[in-house]
């Protein structure tokens, strides 16, 4: 695909066609970690408050870098 017809493409589109392997593992390894902020996030005990603070920065840095990756395209 060149990137003349890749810049034409609409977000459904871009979701529906392969992604980079590449990306795939980061899109992986961006959903591992928002899960495991999420855990930590929702403990039922008392953590310090450096603790949560670095698991919700976690949380957003994941979650970002997983919307970021799957909606890369071979091209």
């Amino acid at each position: 695909m060149k990137q003349m017809e890749i810049d034409r493409l609409n977000l459904v589109e871009r979701l529906s066609l392969p992604t980079p392997a590449l990306f795939s593992k980061i899109r992986n390894i961006g959903l591992l970690l928002a899960a495991v902020s999420s855990a930590i996030l929702a403990a039922p005990v008392t953590l310090p408050a450096i603790v949560t603070t670095i698991a919700g920065y976690l949380a957003l840095a994941s979650s970002v870098a997983s919307a970021v990756s799957q909606v890369a395209v071979k091209g």
